[in-house]
This record gives structure tokens, C-alpha cells and sequence, in this order.
């Protein structure tokens, strides 16, 4: 059975001996499901396709329009068109990437695994600043300010322009900590923050809470047992945030006066999407789940892709798209979870989740193959 990687304040480790799952429970003990005959039902061709190399960290792909930013674990950071797949620059670090990608269109960040944050524009680096603690989760560039949050929980802006030290505030918690992306977000004038088991608003100009939710309650015995960290990436809908704890629960928080909406217990260990209607999401089974974002009751369930290792969703239009750690990637219905179509990569395992370009969908796999599927 895949391990969930975690770390403690200070000390990486693997959980190579937990009975806990990663990247939506893919496990080799347990036969993924058969897929039924592709139904065809929903007219899509890849139009571009291209390559960066080896991914092994917790990408975010960034979007911007049609702009795209990505990284491979080697070092290599690249912007390309999404409506071409056409590379617009590329740089190449002299040091692995551990996180990333962070960028507002203009600027890009990412975290070395030697902790340092770099900063480029137009493929150049502008500058780079050593960080107190090793991060998972990728920077976000947005007001002037890069903002980064550690894995000793602590939140820290730079300025961009610069790369002066702003502020800093730190939280304690649980010891153990998840190695992969946590929220990290601005909506309106307010950082929304996942600080452990609560997503926090801060003021980004000081760093000074503004309110406190909790997304879900740690419980039990031991450190593993009270892992309920919130995880990226989170379904935006105006001022209504809803996050993930792993393993724990799916909530819903108004972030204008950080009041929780709704909660609902839900184990999964990837990200959520949604629209204005519904929010779908992962079960570490590969059961894929749509909640009413009015009130979190139960929309529809779908366990035709049961133990596939299935990736953050993306609503697009009509659809819900996963892909899987077989490299494909499936179309299903927002309406019930019906298969519409499904089409395939290079056989790796899809990273991150799918991402909207301009109207093209951009899937980026381990083997760090890029591709932009658009409907006929």
C-alpha cells in the first residue's frame, strides 16, 4: 500500500509503515476497477502536447488566462501558451525543486528542497531568499507581496520586487505534518491560510489573524491519528472557501466573516473543485463525490473509478474531470457521475489535477508530460 508522506517540525520521515493512503488511495494490494467501454459522449481531442521532466513534488499548476507555469522536480521552471502548448520561457535552477508553482502572470516562484524561495520573471531570477523551514506548498505571488507557508506552520511575505522579508507569524500544532500542498490563497483583501486543522484570513500586510475556522476536529491517541491537516487545492465560489481536511471532513467557510457553512465527514487525501451548485471531490477509494455547496448534502456518488489513484477534480462546463495513476484521463457528468469520455496520456500518473487555459484543459503527468485536450 502507497504511504502518505508526512513530516515533523524540523525532521522529514516517510509513514512507510502506516495503514494510510496517498494521491486518493491508490493501493497495490487492491485491484483497480475495471473501466466500462469509453462511451464517446462528449467530443474531445488533445491539440498540443509537451515535456518537462520528472515530477516528484507536490505541483501546482498555475493558471493565468492562457499562461501556464509549471516546474519539473530537476530544476527546470517553464511558462507556456495553453490554447498551443508553445513554450513562451523556460530556466533551469541549479537546485531541485521541492514546491511550486506560484505566480500572478508576471512573476513565478518556487521553493528549492534547499529552502530557498526564487523568483523569476521572463525567465530570469530576480532574486531568492532562504526560508526558516521547508515548504510543500507552493508560493503565492499576488498584491506585490510572495507569500510562503512552511511546514513548522508559519506564514511569511516578501516583497516581490525586492525579496525583503515583510513579516512572519507563526501557529503551533499537531507534529506531524503532511508533504504535500496546503491552502494557500488570497480572496478579496483577505490571505486565507490552512494552519493545520483550520483555515485562518489574515491580514496580508501585517499578518495579523482576522478570523479562525476550524475545518475539522483532530482526534485520537497518537500523532498519525490526529493528522487532519487542510489540503490544497480548495473550490472557490465568490466569498465561500471549501477545503478539505485529510481524512477528516469537507467544509465550507464564508471567508468575509470566517464562519463555517457547513461540514460533512469525508475521507480523502486530495483536493476539491466545484461551481456554483456543487463541489466535487476524491475518496481515498476513488469514489468521486458531489456535495450541494449550499448546504453540503450529498448530490451524487460514483464508484466507477474505485482504487484508481485518482487526482484533484476540475469542473469544467458540464463535465468533472479526474485523472488517474494509470495516465488517463476521464470526463464524467456534474449531473450524476456518469462516464461521458475518457482519453490518455503517456501512462503516468496524472499530478496535481487538471487545469482551464483559455478554454483548453492542461494535464500534466509524473513523467512530466504536458497536454491540452480541447472539445470538437
Amino acid at each position: 500500500m502507497s504511504s502518505v508522506r508526512l513530516a515533523r517540525t524540523g525532521l522529514l520521515m516517510l509513514a512507510l509503515a502506516l495503514g494510510l493512503v496517498g494521491c486518493s488511495g491508490t493501493s497495490n494490494l487492491i485491484k483497480p476497477a475495471e473501466l466500462a467501454p469509453n462511451p464517446g459522449l462528449l467530443g474531445v481531442r488533445m491539440v498540443w502536447a509537451a515535456k518537462v521532466g520528472q515530477i516528484d513534488f507536490p505541483l501546482d499548476v498555475r493558471v493565468n488566462g492562457h499562461l501556464v507555469a509549471l516546474a519539473s522536480s530537476d530544476g527546470l521552471v517553464a511558462v507556456l501558451d495553453g490554447r498551443t502548448g508553445a513554450e513562451l520561457w523556460r530556466a533551469k535552477l541549479t537546485e531541485p525543486i521541492g514546491a511550486g508553482v506560484g505566480s500572478d502572470g508576471r512573476l513565478v516562484a518556487v521553493l528549492t528542497r534547499q529552502n530557498e524561495l526564487v523568483v523569476l520573471e521572463n525567465g530570469r531570477e530576480l532574486w531568492r531568499q532562504k526560508t526558516l523551514a521547508q515548504g510543500f506548498t507552493a508560493p503565492l505571488v499576488a498584491g506585490g507581496r510572495v507569500f510562503h507557508l512552511a511546514a513548522d506552520r508559519s506564514v511569511t511575505a516578501f516583497d516581490a520586487a525586492s525579496g525583503r522579508r515583510l513579516w512572519s507569524q507563526q501557529r503551533q500544532g499537531e507534529a506531524l505534518v503532511l508533504r504535500q500542498a496546503g491552502v494557500l490563497l488570497a480572496v478579496g483583501d483577505t490571505l486565507v491560510v490552512g494552519l493545520g486543522s483550520r483555515l485562518v484570513g489574515l491580514n496580508p500586510a501585517n499578518g495579523s489573524t482576522r478570523w479562525d475556522a476550524p475545518i475539522a476536529t483532530p482526534r485520537g491517541t497518537n500523532d498519525v491519528e490526529r493528522l487532519v491537516d487542510v489540503i490544497g487545492r480548495v473550490s472557490r465560489d465568490a466569498e465561500v472557501v471549501c477545503a478539505r481536511a485529510f481524512q477528516a471532513a469537507v467544509t465550507c467557510v464564508n471567508t468575509s466573516r470566517g464562519n463555517v457553512l457547513w461540514s460533512k465527514p469525508a475521507s480523502g487525501s486530495v483536493g476539491l473543485h466545484g461551481d456554483d451548485r456543487l463541489v466535487f471531490g476524491v475518496e481515498s477509494d476513488g469514489k468521486v463525490m458531489a456535495w450541494r455547496r449550499s448546504d453540503g448534502q450529498l448530490s451524487w456518488s460514483s464508484e466507477q473509478l474505485r482504487y484508481r489513484g485518482l487526482s484533484t477534480p476540475l469542473s469544467v462546463g458540464r463535465s468533472v474531470v479526474v485523472g488517474d495513476a494509470s495516465g488517463l484521463v476521464h470526463w464524467l457528468s456534474r449531473d450524476d457521475g456518469a462516464l461521458l469520455t475518457r482519453m490518455g496520456t503517456d501512462g503516468s500518473a496524472v499530478v496535481s489535477g487538471p487545469v482551464l487555459a483559455d478554454g483548453t484543459l492542461v494535464v500534466v503527468t509524473r513523467q512530466g508530460g504536458i497536454f491540452g485536450f480541447k472539445p470538437e
